[in-house]
């Protein structure tokens, strides 16, 4: 049998041992624009809570994209969707104490350690999203070496669910139910009533 050499790779540690975590609370932020919060958010969600101890929802103010909600909007929408959840008992939702929703602007690592939060949540929905996820994480470690950056893939059910396909399905007076909560589906089905 052929000798087998494993070569060695260097890893980079950073120069300060991480933060012990106070109370041992692991502390994660979900950020996203939530223009509108979709079931594809509240399944990562639910999982992101599988990790944490609390996750903070973290609405974007900085975002490149124009929304059709308002910043306090969309933070209001999230903060009704997991009261929304919470009622229907779905797993991990039942101690709202651990959801805390807020709109941030800035950088991302900034208000992540603001915060003591030691995880960052992305979702991916496909191998396109990697990319710029993967550069992302990879500035953000760079920023705040304490911050991890954890990738959950959407669920087979709602990986092809986007806010943006969901906005034009509504815009164009479809059903949005099989994608967002009731709730949400008002919102949207008001804000296009509106705009005719």
């Amino acid at each position: 049998m052929a000798k087998v050499t494993l070569k060695k790779i260097p890893v980079k540690v950073p120069a300060k041992p991480r933060k012990a975590v106070k109370n041992n609370q692991r502390i994660g932020i979900y950020p996203g624009t939530f223009d509108p919060v979709t079931i594809g958010h509240v399944d990562i969600i639910q999982r992101a809570l599988a990790i944490v101890d609390k996750l903070i929802i973290a609405v974007a103010a900085d975002i490149p994209k124009t929304p059709i909600f308002s910043l306090k909007k969309r933070a209001e929408i999230v903060e009704s969707e997991m009261r929304h959840q919470n009622k229907l008992k779905t797993k991990f939702f039942g101690d709202l104490k651990r959801i805390q929703v807020t709109s941030f602007s800035g950088l991302l690592v900034d208000f992540a350690a603001q915060n003591k939060a030691s995880i960052i949540i992305r979702g991916l929905r496909a191998i396109s999203d990697f990319e710029y996820e993967f550069q992302m994480a990879a500035i953000n470690s760079r920023l705040h070496p304490d911050i991890e950056t954890v990738f959950l893939p959407a669920s087979e059910e709602t990986q092809f669910i986007s806010s943006r396909f969901v906005k034009e399905i509504a815009r164009l007076g479809g059903d949005v139910s099989h994608f967002v909560s009731p709730h949400v589906a008002k919102s949207l089905k008001s804000y296009f009533s509106a705009k005719k």
